[in-house]
């Protein structure tokens, strides 16, 4: 059966299929399989698309050389020809700025590699777990920040690469909420999809599934009754998905959405901050107003990683503050998502946003609002915190000592990063750190929790 038909929201458009697809019949282009048979993924296929003078055809094949390049004939009808910065066609056609270098640039700058236990797991936060299901997208946007495996070989993981990775998160009673990514999971065989849900749904410590997935806006026929139904048996799942500009959103998707909330699959947008596509807080603000009429929820705005072959999308930090400032306030909280910074070398998601506590004091905190409105909010008298006695912070698997965490649950007085001069200079030191127990008159050493950081030198890199 057709995962799309039309949509009667009058606010969004059919996409209008380019010229080279006009006499291709509605059965076929509302097939997924059709789609994914007829991408675009070579420089001659895109010429009969899209004029391209000799020097970009030229461009284009050198990068394709490294990068591949793969476009849904859907996703390619929402290219404006016409305009070479259309903010789709930066998404989807190879630029020559892709083989720039720079000293910043890493294959793998969230270090997904080294925090895998088991290949194809990564394992980096205390209750979460991603699994790599594949390397197959139904486009590879030329912003992926897994450029390095992303179509190299098309290729899904095997059923005991699957199982192995299984086995570890069952092992592991920590985890709560597994990631299936990839690649794109909805593009493996139905079968080895259900294996994976079936299999985690069993392990009684696994809460929730999420698949992370941009097929509702790349390839929005995928979405069909039977594949959602079959993914609805195995509640809580949850779709995050990937949208990055307001002309994405179009009838086509929506109804795509609309078949997942109907099976009771929550819907979450991830946009990654992109320079020259959607750097702007009015596009921005447009796209999380779009997002929420096709009852999508604004996630995550996430900044440029650091990855190869992307240095020419990144945006400064202080533009993505720039957004959140000019969104908390102007418009409803619904449509402001966390603006996050996935830290180099594994640190993980942190949260930027614009200083709303503009000082501190025993009365209370200064804040001020959108509207440069500054107020104290006053302390309450009693400041004394009474324990309810509900037994959860004695639950090993429930509470997180990691990080500051550790300082607020423990008897911790530091963190201190391993390896640094001045701890080292202490080590030396003939005297003890110790303190009083002032109830039974003796001492005890006390000291730091050193974290093991690894310290990175990069390779210099000479731009060419």
């Amino acid at each position: 059966m057709d995962g799309i038909s039309e949509h009667p929201d009058p606010h969004l458009e059919k996409v209008k299929r380019g010229s080279y697809w006009e006499t291709v019949s509605d059965q076929d282009w509302n097939n997924w399989q059709w789609q994914l048979k007829n991408r675009i993924t070579c420089v001659e296929e895109l010429n009969k698309i899209i004029d391209l003078s000799e020097e970009e055809q030229l461009e284009i094949k050198k990068v394709t050389e490294r990068f591949k390049m793969s476009i849904t004939p859907y996703f390619a009808s929402l290219i404006d020809k016409n305009n070479p910065n259309c903010p789709i066609r930066k998404q989807a056609i190879p630029s020559k700025l892709e083989l720039q270098k720079s000293r910043d640039n890493e294959p793998d700058p969230l270090a997904e590699d080294i925090d895998s236990p088991v290949p194809g797991l990564t394992h980096r936060y205390p209750d979460r777990a991603l699994i790599m299901t594949t390397d197959r997208c139904a486009m590879f946007c030329r912003h992926c920040t897994r450029k390095r495996s992303v179509g190299v070989k098309d290729l899904d993981k095997s059923k005991d690469e699957l199982t192995a990775m299984i086995d570890y998160i069952r092992e592991t009673k920590t985890v709560r909420d597994v990631l299936l990514s990839g690649g794109d999971p909805l593009l493996i065989s139905p079968l080895s999809l259900e294996f994976l849900l079936k299999s985690l749904r069993k392990i009684p410590h696994v809460e929730i599934i999420r698949i992370g997935t941009r097929v509702p806006v790349t390839l929005p026929q995928r979405i069909t009754p039977e594949l959602v139904e079959m993914i609805s048996r195995y509640h809580p799942v949850w779709i995050n998905t990937h949208f990055n500009h307001p002309r994405e959103i179009t009838k086509e998707c929506s109804k795509a959405i609309d078949i997942l909330l109907r099976a009771g699959i929550p819907v979450g947008s991830q946009t990654v901050l992109l320079k020259d596509v959607n750097d702007c807080p009015h596009v921005m603000k447009k796209l999380m107003h779009k997002l929420l009429m096709i009852r999508v929820k604004p996630y995550y705005i996430f900044q440029c990683d650091l990855s190869v072959g992307v240095e020419h999308f990144r945006t400064s930090v202080m533009k993505g503050i720039e957004i959140i400032e000019m969104l908390r306030g102007h418009t409803s909280g619904l449509a402001v998502p966390t603006f996050v910074i996935d830290g180099p070398g594994g640190m993980g998601k942190v949260p930027v946003m614009p200083n709303y506590v503009i000082s501190y004091s025993e009365k209370g905190a200064v804040i001020r609002n959108y509207e440069g409105y500054i107020n104290i909010y006053e302390e309450p008298k009693n400041r004394k915190f009474s324990c309810q006695k509900c037994g959860l912070c004695e639950a090993k698997d429930w509470v997180s000592h990691e990080g500051v965490a550790k300082l607020l649950m423990s008897n911790t007085d530091a963190l201190v990063p391993a390896g640094s001069e001045r701890e080292n200079r202490r080590k030396k030191c003939p005297v003890s750190r110790e303190s009083k127990d002032s109830k039974k008159g003796n001492y005890k050493k006390i000291g730091p929790v050193q974290i093991p950081f690894s310290f990175l030198k990069k390779a210099n890199v000479v731009n060419k």
